[in-house]
């Protein structure tokens, strides 16, 4: 499911660079009037032309789209097949899985239980889950609140992925028993870390609470109360006439059934889904009746880690992902909440203009269309905005390249890098940095601001306008000890890469160098193989490819802590975590995530 940061993991990367600059397309709709408030054809004719420009340029199946204006839907469609082999058209009521925007009504069902007295944000988990606990090496640190996990900073793992996507997922009472052997991957309130797990856990803590199935209580206590009467909670993907089937490009394909169904198993159409949006909009009201108190909704959209240095200037409420950077960037309109999802192959995004009360849904049913649901959601957002306000999107400042940086300035960024795209190297240059990074080659020009700009030739002749992503600043800091790597945009800095040193390797863990198998997957679906231990520039690297998200090629660096354990590097997703040598029938196996990994002979 969905991670905040994986839009900007691959900034670096020409290859979707050139994917997205070289792909053709059509003029677009002429502007023949002035905009006037509140009419929204021009909208509707610009962004139809955008939707099946990218789908076409994607090879998106169906897709559907709300767009709400306070307490009003002026458009709610759907484009290209819910269905490709019946022709079924995709329409405002073609049913999606939501993946993570899932979050955000698990969140909000946590949420309505604190304004009851029967849950407290700041108290921690163990209290409503008694036999929730995680190893640790971090000695006194505090037990994670409930507050830490819709903040994605309680320092859980993002996932146990072992039952995670299986035929007959156990429920999420049996959570706890399953990762009592992990590790916390964090104190708490240390660094944003997105994790499914412990929004499961969440989950959990509202069922125990409630003393009600989650599925259940999230239906009767929020859905059925907001109207959502296409929306539904389960393990599946609901085979009725109204559901979408999924894809892989033009393949049909079968979403298996999900056991963390409060990180990712609400079902819904974007019509259903512009109740939820009317909702946050009217603060916690709608069509008359009491959903949640507006001091709870203003809390939600409060930013909650303003001081979590390693975050930078990234902020994120309760649930709520706050600002953007890459793919959701919109000015003049005050804070932007949003909150993506991705399942196997179903896509969502969701953004909120609470200040202007602007609101859009997007959804598909294909894989490969994260990118342009982000396109979408973010252009439909920005033209609604002129709209009703008149504001229009700032030009973005051209920036000098040139000997803005010393050649020991240069020189600092010099290095290998975990990153969330996978094992980089930067090495200086006469006046620029040279990238390594998945097997590319590119160069970061320094500019007047003193950060570096992507700097892409085709061929290493031709220069290529690379369009919003040239704009992006790629900077260094040193936070807490750690040499990071960012990338910032008008304000909003990320962390996309942390600096590793070599390692000396004992000779258990050289042994262990060459290529394994899940050895326990069972009927689990296989997202991950082709998995391979090895050293690369002193480091020990783990690669797998994610054959369901793309064929995505992984490389995390594992950092050995002793002569069974090794920690991932990095300060985000899945970073921080341990992976654990075990002994089993005499054979050694690695476990990560609940996997245990058995070297090939």
């Amino acid at each position: 499911m969905h991670h905040p940061f994986k839009k900007i993991a691959c900034l670096l990367l020409p290859v979707l660079l050139l994917l997205a600059l070289l792909a053709g397309c059509a003029s677009p709709p002429v502007r023949s009037q002035a905009l006037v408030p509140g009419e929204y054809g021009y909208l509707k004719e610009h962004i139809t032309w955008l939707i099946r420009k990218e789908m076409s340029k994607n090879n998106v199946q169906g897709l559907s789209i709300a767009l709400v204006d306070d307490q009003q839907v002026v458009w709610a469609d759907g484009f290209g097949y819910a269905d490709t082999a019946t022709k079924l058209p995709a329409t405002a009521d073609t049913v999606y899985r939501i993946g993570s925007v899932s979050k955000l009504f698990t969140t909000i069902s946590a949420l309505q239980l604190v304004e009851q007295g029967r849950l407290e944000l700041d108290r921690p988990l163990q209290q409503y889950v008694p036999d929730f606990s995680l190893r640790t090496r971090f000695g006194t640190a505090p037990s994670p609140t409930l507050r830490n996990i819709m903040t994605h900073h309680s320092g859980i793992p993002s996932d146990y992925l072992k039952g995670m996507w299986t035929p007959q997922p156990q429920p999420i009472s049996t959570l706890p028993a399953l990762i009592k052997d992990e590790y916390a991957a964090y104190p708490p309130n240390t660094v944003l870390s997105y994790s499914n797990l412990g929004m499961s856990l969440l989950g959990l803590a509202v069922q125990n609470v409630s003393g009600q199935e989650f599925c259940s209580h999230l239906q009767q206590q929020l859905l059925q109360p907001l109207g959502m009467q296409q929306t539904s909670c389960s393990t599946a993907l609901p085979q009725t006439s109204s559901t979408a089937r999924a894809y892989s490009g033009s393949t049909q394909k079968q979403e298996p059934p999900l056991r963390d169904t409060p990180a990712g198993g609400v079902n819904g159409s974007v019509r259903d889904m512009s109740r939820f949006v009317r909702m946050v909009l009217a603060q916690g009201e709608l069509d008359g009746q009491r959903i949640i108190k507006p001091e709870t909704v203003r809390e939600m959209l409060t930013p909650q880690n303003s001081t979590i240095s390693l975050d930078r200037s990234f902020r994120i409420g309760l649930g709520w992902m706050l600002g953007g950077l890459g793919g959701i960037n919109i000015r003049q309109a005050g804070p932007v909440a949003h909150h993506a999802g991705a399942t196997l192959y179903h896509r969502a995004q969701l953004v909120l203009l609470p200040e202007v009360k602007l609101g859009v849904v997007v959804l598909s049913n294909t894989d490969s269309a994260q990118q342009s649901i982000n396109t979408i959601a973010t252009e439909t957002l920005k033209l609604a905005l002129e709209i009703k306000t008149g504001r229009k999107q700032p030009e973005y400042p051209q920036l000098a390249t040139g000997n803005y940086l010393s050649p020991a300035e240069l020189q600092a960024f010099q290095g290998s890098y975990a990153t969330q795209a996978g094992l980089g190297r930067l090495e200086a240059g006469d006046g620029y940095l040279k990238a390594e990074l998945m097997d590319r080659s590119f160069r970061l020009v320094p500019r007047s601001d003193k950060r570096l700009q992507l700097q892409y030739r085709l061929l290493g002749l031709f220069p290529i306008n690379l369009g919003e992503l040239g704009h992006y600043g790629v900077g260094r800091a040193v936070v807490d000890g750690h040499e990071l790597l960012t990338v910032s945009d008008q304000g909003v800095e990320l962390v996309i890469g942390k600096k590793v040193q070599p390692v000396a390797l004992s000779a258990a863990w050289q042994q262990r160098l060459g290529s394994y198998r899940i050895a326990n997957l069972g009927n689990d679906t296989q997202f991950a193989d082709e998995i391979t231990l090895r050293v690369a520039d002193g480091l020990l690297v783990l690669d797998y490819t994610l054959h369901e998200f793309g064929k995505a090629k992984v490389s995390q660096v594992i950092n050995p802590v002793s002569d069974t354990e090794a920690v991932v590097a990095g300060l985000w997703r899945g970073a921080g975590e341990t992976v654990r040598v075990v002994s089993e029938s005499g054979q050694e196996r690695l476990v990560f995530a609940g996997y245990r990994l058995a070297k090939m002979r």
